[in-house]
């Protein structure tokens, strides 16, 4: 039986501009992995949605009847077959966040991950948010301390409720109190960031003579555009590799580079939708015809359909904890006054739907509209489940948590927030149930960046210790 020399767990498939990390190999060990840490890295990502759940379609009514063969309320039902590895918790609290009077939704995003009431006067101020705080003390272990995904713009410059900051409604990572971190929504953007090389790289020179600066737009990126893929510019390298790797390593890089190709692909079909959206959109009549005609309408997310940029999103964030290019994520599936939802049928907003009235017609829609967002859920957990991921999956060694800043739109409460957990956290979480919660947001905070190797240097928000809910 050959023998292979151990690779490091940095080892890159390179070539011009490109720098792409591999997956575990047999033939690797975990590098510059945390002190007291587990073996696999743990990985964090915390998705949020808005406008909380409507609640007699979201929480079980008896955790004994409840599972994967019981009862399961109608929101969830797209959990089922994952409902042994996830862990939902009712009646988590948010203590003292009610306190900015009048401003709900800016609170639902701004203090889902900080636990902290953001102040007015239309300047940023909340606490630093559990991501963050973790990317300080783990951040430093991998190329990228964390990602910060979204599927809309972030707008800082807008004013929101009460004249705060428009930031609050945009983003829920805070890298200081009064540093707000945009969400990037932009797919091509996060593809580049994951595999673009490392390594300074020369200027380009513009046809005037002077220095274009690189890592701007595509035309200004020294690297390959997604016409040109970047697994062709890494084909020399990924041969070298072969010959250093056992023929199991050499399936799992052969998959795994089928799956980043099938991503490629993806991202490039919605560019092309946004760039014939855009086209479109600027063209005019000819003046000399004598014809005129209106602007074409505007087509609401970026002129995509809203599952698959949320698919894409979520694909890129699990690439990046299989390549151990951060383990650190958040992903917004929409913002606060957001968008609507062409794709189900209907065109009323979320925000909309949300302010029932009790009118079953829009109840209906919002149950609608929060079973999709669950599905999106169960498509990204579902995904890292079918990847190994040393001795478990890539889900056995994360942690996802789902939830929303508000408990129940209609009543803009910020209390009983919807919380669900999947993934293992290396083994030290007991899934498979569903739990009324002992410890408030900031304590749940707590526990998840503690099995993630980090030992907070304060505690977030009004949490006093790490939670026991957990386990």
């Amino acid at each position: 039986m050959p023998r292979f020399t151990a690779l490091s767990r940095r080892t890159c498939l390179k070539g011009l501009g490109v720098a792409m990390a591999l997956p575990l190999l047999e033939t690797m060990g975990w590098a510059d992995t945390p002190k007291g840490a587990l073996k696999n890295p743990v990985r964090m990502a915390f998705l949020s949605s808005p406008f909380g759940v409507y609640p007699d379609a979201f929480w079980p009514k008896d955790a004994k009847t409840f599972g994967p063969a019981g009862v399961i309320p109608p929101t969830l039902e797209p959990l089922r077959a994952m409902l042994g590895d996830c862990l939902i918790l009712e009646g988590v609290q948010n203590p003292g966040v009610n306190a900015t009077k009048g401003s709900t939704h800016l609170v639902e995003t701004s203090a889902w991950l900080t636990c902290t009431a953001p102040k007015g006067g239309g300047m940023v101020e909340t606490g630093v948010s559990a991501d963050q705080i973790a990317a300080l003390q783990i951040g430093a272990y991998t190329a990228i301390p964390s990602l910060e995904l979204g599927i809309q713009d972030s707008n800082f410059s807008h004013t929101g409720e009460d004249g705060f900051a428009g930031a609050y409604y945009d983003t829920i990572s805070y890298r200081t109190p009064t540093q707000p971190i945009p969400c990037e929504n932009s797919p091509r953007s996060v593809l580049k960031r994951l595999f673009s090389s490392r390594r300074s790289m020369p200027k380009r020179h513009s046809s005037s003579g002077g220095a274009a600066a690189i890592g701007g737009g595509a035309e200004e990126e020294n690297g390959p555009s997604l016409d040109q893929s970047m697994l062709d510019v890494v084909m020399e390298s990924t041969a070298e590799l072969r010959k250093h790797i056992s023929d199991p390593d050499q399936r799992i890089v052969d998959e795994y580079l089928d799956g980043v190709r099938s991503l490629e692909k993806r991202v490039a079909a919605i560019e092309k939708q946004q760039a014939d959206a855009a086209r479109a959109k600027q063209a005019k009549g000819n003046p000399k015809s004598g014809l005129k005609y209106s602007d074409p309408i505007d087509v609401t997310l970026n002129d995509t359909k809203w599952s698959e940029h949320v698919k894409v999103m979520g694909d890129l964030m699990i690439l990046a904890f299989q390549t151990d290019l951060t383990r650190i994520v958040t992903l917004v599936f929409e913002h606060p006054f957001g968008i609507s939802y062409p794709e189900l049928g209907f065109t009323e907003a979320h925000h909309e739907c949300s302010h029932h009235d009790n009118k079953k017609e829009k109840i209906d829609k919002l149950l609608r509209i929060e079973k999709f967002h669950i599905e999106q859920f169960a498509y990204i957990i579902g995904r890292m489940k079918t990847l190994l991921d040393g001795n478990g999956t890539l889900l056995d060694n994360s942690m996802v948590l789902w939830g929303s800043g508000m408990g129940y739109g209609f009543q803009h409460s910020n209390n009983n927030l919807p919380t669900i957990l999947a993934g293992r956290g290396g083994g030290t979480i007991r899934t498979g149930r569903f739990a009324r919660a002992t410890g408030n947001q900031g304590d749940l905070l707590m526990a998840i960046l503690a099995r993630a190797g980090c030992a907070p240097d304060r505690t977030i928000g009004s949490g006093t210790k790490p939670s026991n809910d957990l386990a």
